[in-house]
């Protein structure tokens, strides 16, 4: 039976419950969480997971490091597996909820792995022409968070879609190929419009996050999804894998800051790994190599462990809202996988290769104190016909300047930056730069000291 024949009852039940939900408050500080679809899987297999000899289950341990948020992904109808189904997400959620941690819920919209290179429709709706592809996704995810929320496991943060560095509810791969954005928008804005409908009949308020693999990818993907008319959502996540990213830690952060300021959103890092070893955990080879690596970080728990906490206090100082890393529990056991008996991922696991899979010194990302960047927000007057452009040395990661309304002459702007630094800009007219409308010191840039929350106001030079 189709979801969407129950909707009006586990909508009529989710109302009536959602006020005893058992989510736990939203964080004070940052999110410091983990992906653990895994985690049934791996207790099915008979992994044991010890934290200073003491037995628990990934979402306790997480929690006892200092974590609040675990993430959970969904595939529609995998045949091929019986989990990440919506059964076995339910059961992830309990836990975590009995964990004491806050839930983001990442729909693939796929029976399979769905990632930057694969988006693959899945079967069920197949051949559907684009209006009722719409509804399929919309229905989907609408049903699906009143199943949870009838049940008291509404989610806190949902993913529309993973990964999502190209067209989605595809036949077949569409690397490099361009977007469709028509088609695009019309889709991921029905799985917005669903996860908007679904919190507010049930009450439970859900933060909507849309997820493109590496920073270098994000600012021409967000852009032209701002022009094709997806804005209703709030956090911006990426995944960031040295392996795959051009883009070294200091020039990540810097792009976490400049996305936040140009599209004045919200950035989560919502995937990320080191390995702890380049030995592989089983027969199954391990994903994570030494092309992996940073040269100042070693392939050693102390190199995994320093690595995280850099990576974690680069986004935050930035500007972004926290880090969730990906499989930390996905060790290896006796079950085998598409790629072998084992995991592939058991050297970039945060738990050890000994029977006991000992929680290894890279948890420690989760219990850091990270200093938080002062925000500050810029208002300027400059001529109402101006096409203005900012640039600020913060945000500098190689793009340039970015272009900013000017709304009748008035233009606003929200940054943050790190406390020990100044703050060093400009606004142009035009996209070639060659005409700077603020007054600027020698250099031809603007320079504030900035210590505490501050708004600075600055009209155009005549």
């Amino acid at each position: 039976m189709r979801l969407s024949r129950l909707i009006p009852a586990a909508l009529a039940v989710a109302l009536s419950s959602s006020a005893a939900m058992a989510a736990p408050p939203p964080p004070q500080g940052p999110y410091l969480g983990a992906d653990l679809s895994f985690a049934n899987e791996m207790a099915d297999c008979g992994a044991v997971y010890t934290d200073g000899g003491e037995a628990a289950n990934p979402f306790q341990i997480l929690r006892r490091h200092g974590g609040n948020l675990a993430r959970i992904r969904l595939w529609n109808n995998p045949d091929w597996t019986t989990y990440s189904t919506l059964a076995d997400v339910k059961k992830s959620i309990r836990q975590a909820h009995e964990a004491g941690l806050r839930v983001l819920l990442d729909f693939h919209y796929s029976d399979d792995w769905a990632d930057g290179d694969n988006q693959v429709i899945p079967k069920a709706w197949a051949g559907l022409d684009q209006a009722h592809l719409e509804q399929a996704l919309h229905d989907f995810t609408r049903d699906t968070l009143a199943t949870l929320a009838a049940e008291g496991l509404a989610p806190d943060m949902v993913q529309v879609g993973n990964e999502t560095n190209g067209d989605i509810l595809r036949a077949a791969k569409t690397e490099g190929k361009p977007i469709q954005w028509a088609r695009n928008a019309g889709l991921l804005n029905a799985g917005i419009r669903a996860v908007r409908e679904a919190a507010a009949a049930t009450g439970h308020p859900i933060r909507i996050m849309l997820h493109v693999a590496q920073p270098e990818n994000l600012e021409a993907w967000f852009a032209d999804a701002e022009a094709a008319g997806v804005t209703d959502f709030d956090i911006i996540g990426f995944s960031y894998y040295r392996k795959w990213s051009r883009q070294p830690m200091a020039v990540m952060g810097r792009t976490v800051n400049r996305m936040a300021t140009r599209f004045d959103k919200q950035v989560l890092l919502v995937e990320t790994a080191y390995p702890w070893t380049l030995e592989p955990s089983s027969a199954s080879p391990s994903v994570l190599g030494e092309d992996s690596l940073d040269a100042a970080y070693p392939a050693s728990p102390a190199g995994q462990r320093a690595y995280l906490i850099d990576v974690t206090r680069t986004v935050i100082e930035n500007g972004g809202i926290g880090m969730v890393y990906w499989a930390p529990d996905w060790v290896s056991t006796r079950c085998r996988t598409r790629w072998g008996q084992g995991s592939t991922w058991g050297n970039a696991a945060l738990f050890a290769y000994d029977a006991q899979h000992a929680a290894l010194p890279g948890l420690d990302y989760l219990g850091q104190r990270y200093p938080a960047p002062v925000p500050v927000t810029l208002r300027f007057t400059v001529p109402p016909g101006a096409k203005p452009y900012f640039w600020a040395e913060n945000l500098d990661n190689g793009d340039g300047a970015f272009p900013v309304r000017n709304n009748g002459g008035a233009v606003e702007i929200h940054t943050t930056v790190q406390a020990d630094m100044p703050l060093r800009f400009q606004l142009f007219d035009g996209p070639d730069l060659s005409k700077p409308l603020l007054a600027g010191g020698r250099d031809g840039l603007v320079e504030r000291a900035v210590a505490q929350p501050a708004t600075i106001e600055m009209k155009a030079r005549p």
